[in-house]
């Protein structure tokens, strides 16, 4: 009897098979997303889940996306755009990469809806019973971005915004959801404070054109490369499933063929049992069998060495060139250049122990690279690593780094590089090279290597190049201490390679002035010793002083706690591991120390214990002479006991080893966004301090003029934010703001009604605050000014005191500010009406600037009569203080003039302070009771270009002036002197803030 398969889902859920053709006895089915069009291996996989490079799919076809039917329906994708842009109110030019139903957590209580994850934006609808739930979190503010789970909920997606946790749940692709959130919240980092990272011609450069697919890919490429390092190039092509034939132990390995444009990689299913590397362009002859058999066969014959694949539908063989031809993986030795070999005796038939330990140890590699091969066409596996962990021979430890730190493919592929960077920086001169020189000679200055110019020339060439390489990183101190160590084992352009592989792959943003990388990586180490240091985490609560301690380790690579005997077994490890073997022999040194540590009761003991415990650390192997080695300060003290480096690393591989390089990366993905986030909250905190807001308040405009920063960065990679972005600066100056981006957040913060001048108004506030000229202000400036306009009850008097005392400070007198011409004075008075419209005294103030208007053109009269009389009788004097009484009448003589709340005699201007003008005046200004029209002054058409020179038929007015006139008003000094509700304007801000950028 024939039983037709049904898929077993629950009630509702979407079918993943969908059924092609069927009869009475089979059944052709294919999986949802994959057209007929699918060809190839990797169409007729179901998957390629659990692939050891990368828990991301490694797969170049369709997957299953948005949601299960939107490839096959875009009519259901477009509704699904014009739903998130009706919801949450973003421009049309935030790209909406995809979406899933969820349960959004409040509480115990779920709400059932849809998330929406866009380019910059994490966003969240559900309408229930008339309950509406409505999120939207810009990608930059997440802090936490981790998969957990609880009784309550079986498994969930934490997200971490301001301090504030947010629980999504009940994800049909709960893993390919995380995976999506990660990649977007890792890409707004890089573009926000690495955009050097995304050239023009990267596939995330333009935010305009990110998707879920080009996502997919560049997570893919970037796990692919890292896992075989390879070239930042290489780009991963296509992925096959196979088994490979391991001859040396006559078993088939389970795995995945992986291929690139430059190389074919294998990597076995769990990923350390073996895995190789074929450069392509040492191919000679391809062969292709097709299906013959049950079985396909894959075969690669170099020389010797035989590889054989089993795949679905096909067979392939490599043949390489005769044996008199290049070897496909067959590299040369490392060369005498090398500086250590200077000094290493290399007498055959010494017959000291310590000699002959380490011919055994050659013999040992000899026999591994006849039975595995040798260079990049060599099986690594579990063996492998235990040769390493027992420690690499000296005469092989350079050409081994460059095998397992990818360092050979990266000079391969550039040849000639290196020279050509030296020619080019040849006898420049920048902070990086001074620096350079300053720590030239304090980097292993005890090794006779750099006790002459040889080592101490070719140190500075490899810095020197580097830093012109790699502008952004330059030279950091902890480089030289590395690169010294890279050159005892490694010729000069070896050692440059090698150092770009640390830097810009194996330990990236390890080496500029935020180290953020290194601080990640602490942060994964904390969480490693909560995990596996259960009794020394019960003892110390706060882990904080491991992470202070240890910083040293990760940046040199334990060189700078450990003498340089002992350090090369650690970066032997390293370069094979990567930061997974550092991050385990710190485990290992605590453990062995626990003991110790749980007796301490501060941080300077556990230091000490620490620092007594690296120096009893020896190799009681390594072949070095005695001038070589670097004795510790226990050396000689018996009663210490020591501590053998391999027993050490060997310790941390049996207790610490199954860390999977996997969890490390993802644990680093995890903490880096909280990295920041900490980084970022400590300098806020250093560096604004006001009385003019709490700090609540002033860390909501910080984040209001964060989000302002990038709001001008989400649309545009020419945007001028991005254009300026120095990421050397701390991220209060980081973040600045253009002329056009403080408008428009001035705009949403000032207090008064929306009026046409506003624009005009915001102009002149960042003139104002734009104290150096360069057209950007930053938090501090923004903060600096609006904290003068925005105090909860303004003390006129007061304030402007402290003003004065401000200008004295800076060698300036209110007589020094610029006079105001016509054009300026009328827009101040157009400015006073806008700014009053609107308000409960609406009326009054209007009639208060009609007074003060008519009171300074009738002053500026009376001053013109004067001066027009002393020049007849004496033309060739100036004018004289005899004015004084009448300018003061006038002032006093207004009829219904309030009393002023500053003295005539203290604020009147004297008639000196006017300046001359035409038989002619304008026209006293009218204003409308209704506020519906703004005062008409008649404009002379002859204005002056600078109010400093005033010709004939011109006025001017000093500042004196116009602030004495205004302060007899006591509706305008009541109206500024009103208290500011600084928390709705806050809230107002930020509501609107995102609809002003349309």
């Amino acid at each position: 009897m024939w039983l037709k398969p049904e898929e077993v889902l629950l009630k509702n859920a979407l079918k993943l098979w969908v059924t092609e053709k069927s009869n009475d006895y089979f059944v052709l089915q294919r999986r949802r997303g994959y057209g007929e069009d699918s060809g190839g291996l990797t169409g007729k996989l179901p998957g390629t889940r659990g692939c050891p490079c990368s828990s991301t799919i490694l797969d170049n076809k369709k997957k299953e996306g948005t949601s299960a039917s939107d490839e096959e329906d875009p009519e259901r994708l477009r509704e699904a755009v014009l739903r998130f842009e009706r919801l949450f109110g973003l421009p049309q030019r935030e790209k909406l990469v995809t979406y899933f139903s969820c349960s959004y957590w409040r509480g115990r209580v779920p709400n059932q809806g849809w998330i929406y994850l866009s380019t910059n934006f994490l966003c969240f609808y559900s309408y229930m019973l008339g309950n509406e739930v409505k999120l939207v979190y810009p990608w930059d503010e997440v802090s936490r971005l981790e998969r957990t789970s609880s009784v309550l909920l079986a498994e969930s997606i934490r997200v971490c915004v301001r301090g504030e946790d947010h629980f999504f749940s009940m994800l049909l692709r709960l893993q390919q959801t995380y995976l999506i959130m990660q990649q977007l919240a890792d890409y707004a980092i890089v573009r926000f404070f690495n955009k050097e990272t995304f050239n023009a011609e990267h596939p995330l450069a333009n935010p305009l054109h990110v998707t879920q697919r080009a996502l997919e890919i560049h997570a893919r490429n970037q796990s692919f490369r890292a896992f075989f390092r390879l070239p930042q190039e290489e780009n991963l092509c296509e992925v096959y499933e196979s088994f490979l034939w391991v001859p040396f132990s006559h078993v088939n390995t389970l795995g995945k063929i992986c291929v690139s444009e430059n190389y074919l990689c294998f990597a076995s299913q769990d990923g350390s049992q073996c895995h190789l590397i074929i450069p392509l362009w040492e191919v000679c002859i391809l062969q292709i069998f097709l299906q013959t058999a049950k079985k396909s066969v894959m075969e690669t014959a170099l020389e010797k060495k035989k590889y054989t694949f089993w795949t679905l539908d096909c067979m392939c063989v490599f043949l390489s060139e005769d044996e008199e031809g290049v070897m496909v993986g067959q590299s040369q030795a490392v060369s005498t250049e090398a500086l250590m070999n200077v000094f290493h005796p290399h007498d055959a038939e010494n017959l000291d122990p310590k000699m002959l330990k380490e011919r055994m140890k050659e013999q040992s590699w000899q026999i591994h690279f006849a039975e595995y091969g040798r260079g990049t066409g060599m099986f690594c596996t579990k063996k492998t690593r235990d040769l390493i962990v027992r420690g690499v021979p000296e005469t092989l430890r350079g050409e081994l780094w460059m095998l397992f730190s990818g360092a050979v493919h990266d000079m391969t592929s550039h040849p000639g590089y290196y020279g050509r960077l030296l020619e080019e920086c040849m006898g420049s001169s920048s902070l990086a090279c001074d620096e350079i020189e300053r720590d030239l000679h304090r980097s292993l200055p005890e090794h006779p290597a750099f006790q002459s110019d040889t080592g101490i020339s070719a140190l500075r060439r490899v810095l020197t190049a580097y830093a012109h390489r790699n502008p952004k990183i330059g030279y950091c101190q902890a480089m030289n201490i590395l690169t010294s160590v890279l050159l005892l084992y490694a010729k000069e352009e070896e050692a440059f390679w090698l150092l770009v592989a640390v830097c810009e792959r194996m330990l990236p943003d390890y080496f500029n002035r935020r180290i953020i990388g290194a601080l990640v990586d602490q942060a994964v180490f904390e969480e490693l010793i909560r995990e596996h240091l259960t009794q020394l985490t019960e003892h110390m609560t706060d882990l904080s002083f491991f992470s202070s301690v240890s910083l040293s380790w990760f940046l040199t690579l334990f060189i700078s706690v450990l003498p340089i005997e002992s350090a090369v077994n650690v970066v032997d490890c390293f370069f094979y591991d990567g930061i997974k073997a550092i991050l385990q022999l710190g485990l290992a040194v605590l453990d062995y120390n626990i003991d110790n540590l749980l007796c301490c009761h501060d941080d300077a003991e556990a230091v000490t214990v620490l620092n007594r415990f690296f120096d009893s650390v020896t190799n009681k192997d390594s072949p070095l002479p005695v001038t070589v080695q670097q004795a510790s300060a226990t050396a000689n003290d018996k009663s210490v006991q020591k501590v053998d480096i391999s027993n050490l690393i060997k310790e941390a591989y049996e207790k610490y080893g199954d860390i999977r390089t996997e969890e490390v990366e993802n644990m680093r993905k995890r903490n880096k966004l909280y990295v920041i986030q900490t980084l970022e909250d400590t300098t806020k905190q250093n560096v604004v301090s006001t009385k003019a807001f709490s700090a609540a308040q002033l860390d909501e405009l910080y984040m209001l003029f964060k989000r302002q920063h990038f709001v001008s960065c989400y649309w545009s990679v020419c945007s001028p934010a991005l254009q300026n972005h120095d990421p050397s600066l701390p991220y209060l100056d980081q973040y600045q703001l253009d002329q056009s981006q403080f408008s428009s957040l001035f705009n949403l913060l000032q207090p008064w009604t929306t009026h046409t001048h506003a624009r005009s108004l915001a102009r002149s506030a960042f003139r104002l605050l734009d104290e150096n000229g360069d057209g950007l202000l930053n938090f501090k400036d923004f903060i600096c000014g609006l904290g003068k306009r925005s105090r909860a009850k303004v003390d006129l008097q007061e304030y402007l005191k402290q003003w004065q005392e401000d200008l004295l400070r800076r060698e300036e007198n209110i007589k020094d500010l610029p006079r105001i011409n016509q054009v300026q004075f009328i827009g101040l008075t157009k400015t006073l009406y806008g700014v009053f419209h609107g308000d409960e005294e609406e009326e009054s103030l209007y009639r208060a600037v009609a007074r003060v208007t008519s009171l300074l053109l009738r002053m500026e009269e009376v001053g013109r009569k004067l001066q027009e009389s002393s020049l007849q009788k004496t033309p060739q004097s100036t004018p004289t203080s005899t004015a004084q009484p009448e300018t003061e009448t006038l002032a006093e003589g207004e009829g219904d003039q309030p009393e002023s709340p500053v003295s005539q005699q203290e604020t009147a201007p004297s008639h000196s302070d006017i300046t001359p003008t035409s038989t002619s005046r304008p026209s006293t200004p009218t204003s409308s009771p209704t506020g519906t029209s703004s005062p008409v002054l008649d404009t002379p058409t002859d204005t002056p270009s600078s109010p400093s020179k005033v010709r004939d038929g011109d006025w001017s007015f000093s500042f004196e002036q116009i602030l004495a006139s205004l302060l007899n008003e006591l509706s305008v000094v009541r109206f500024f002197e009103r208290a500011i509700d600084t928390d709705s304007l806050i809230a107002h801000a930020r509501k609107n803030q995102l609809k002003d950028a349309h």
